[in-house]
């Protein structure tokens, strides 16, 4: 199955889900403290919950970076190594520190630091080796290597390849996070049978024979499409807006996204 963006049109009111309400303890009635946000208020390498933050966000959206870097540096080896030291510079600098906070989107500030990286910290950080001893996100890099070699070869910037990928990558966690819920839900036979409409075409889904397979009637497997389609939409809502300051600004982060698989 291909990973598609739900629909623009949805995309109105608040930011729904578990782990929503679980960040949002410390603003009740407002806008959830996301990932980012904690990062941004942190700011401090000592800061252990930044620390945490930081780390789950960049284990999460590492593999556009490393396209990046790819299409930067010939040799796998040298670019691996680069991507690594690269996210153990931004965990152990302080680098948050200096993020533009009228700016808070994460991704951006992700691409500004690592071309920063790349230009000017690189020869700084040799010392870091395969095996070495400073700090490490779990990146299979090999396995990032193997899905960089099936990237189309046509011409297409870095800087353009990380916005692909960047969209792909938080579409695919979402996707991950669905099929999740409803094999913790015993219900993995409706994830298989109805994922094809999860993009917001109803029509994709053939509802009859996903009703036969489920044990269900045509009606019900299509309200069942529909509440699906409905989680998948609000999970997609919910992971954006864990990547930007504040509520402003997920609406329009949304539309840069879903434009991005359109160009």
């Amino acid at each position: 199955m291909s990973v598609s963006a739900p629909s623009a049109t949805y995309y109105n009111g608040r930011m729904p889900g578990k782990e929503t309400h679980r960040l949002n303890n410390a603003n009740p009635g407002g806008f959830a403290t996301t990932q980012w946000s904690i990062v941004l208020t942190a700011g401090k390498p000592n800061d252990s919950d930044a620390q945490v933050a930081l780390g789950q966000l960049c284990e999460l959206y590492w593999y556009p970076l490393y396209v990046y870097v790819r299409r930067k540096v010939e040799n796998v080896d040298d670019a691996q190594d680069m991507t690594q030291a690269f996210f153990a510079h931004l965990l152990e600098s302080g680098a948050v520190a200096r993020a533009d906070r009228c700016r808070g989107r994460f991704r951006a500030f992700l691409l500004t630091a690592l071309r920063n990286f790349l230009a000017n910290q690189w020869h700084k950080e040799q010392a870091l080796k395969r095996g070495g001893q400073r700090l490490k996100l779990s990146l299979d890099l090999d396995a990032g290597e193997s899905k960089f070699r099936l990237e189309p070869s046509h011409e297409c910037t870095p800087e353009k390849l990380f916005e692909r990928r960047w969209v792909t990558t938080l579409l695919e966690h979402v996707l991950e996070r669905v099929r999740a819920e409803l094999v913790d839900a015993g219900k993995q036979d409706h994830f298989e049978h109805l994922k094809v409409g999860l993009a917001g075409d109803s029509e994709a889904v053939d509802y009859q024979k996903a009703a036969a397979a489920l044990g269900m009637t045509p009606a019900a497997a299509k309200q069942a499409a529909y509440r699906l389609r409905k989680r998948y939409r609000q999970l997609f809502r919910e992971e954006v807006a864990r990547t930007v300051a504040d509520e402003a600004e997920v609406d329009e982060e949304i539309g840069r996204l879903l434009a991005t698989l359109r160009e």
